[in-house]
Order: C-alpha cells, then structure tokens, then sequence
C-alpha cells in the first residue's frame, strides 16, 4: 500500500499518505464504517461506484449524515431507501483528485438503513 494507517495526536484514525489525512474522529468510527459498508453491501439491491470528479455531482440535499462514522474525510450519509460513502481521505492525502471515490447503496429498506 502507498500509505499506512495511524492514530493522529488528537484521536483521530487516518492514513499517513503524501500528507497526515484524517478519514475519522477515532478508530471507532473507523470500524462503524467498516460495519456499514459490509451491511450496506450485502443488503443493498444496487451498489454504484462513482469515481474522480463525477463525485462532486452527487446530490446530498435531502441526505442526513450518518454520525456514528464521525466522518472527516471519509463521510457516509443516509437517504430515504439509500446510503451513500463518499471517500475522500486518499485524494486529500495524495492531493490527487482522481482517488475520490463514492459508493451508493440503493433499493434498502428501512430496517437495513437503521438496523434492527
């Protein structure tokens, strides 16, 4: 890998790439993430992955972020029957636009977006 995972001075999870890029508030939110993205994946009808500049577009109005990730970077954020993961940390860390990357969970229902 062209970076490594670290804890910051402040708590904060996040990858020592080019620069120090915090994905998350602590490893806790870290593993939230994890968590979401292996639930989100298995329960989810489609799963687009949207990369480079293209994420810009997303349209989050109407979207709630999803705090239990405590997201900095890396953000996940909860719709009306989807999810979406917008990974940032790799292209803030290597100032290379073309690493961003989301994910959008569509086709769930209300027991998969809040759990059960």
């Amino acid at each position: 890998m062209a970076y490594g995972f670290m804890i910051g001075p402040e708590g904060a999870f996040g990858i020592d790439a080019y620069r120090w890029t915090p994905l998350h508030a602590n490893a806790d939110g870290w593993v939230e993430s994890l968590a979401l993205a292996d639930h989100a994946g298995r329960w989810a009808k489609t799963v687009t992955r949207i990369k480079g500049e293209d994420v810009e577009s997303l349209d989050l109005h109407g979207y709630e972020p999803v705090p239990e990730v405590q997201g900095l970077t890396d953000t996940w954020w909860r719709g009306k029957d989807s999810l979406i993961a917008v990974y940032r940390g790799e292209a803030v860390g290597f100032d290379a636009p073309q690493c961003l990357e989301s994910h959008v969970y569509g086709g769930l229902d209300e027991w998969v977006l809040h759990g059960g």
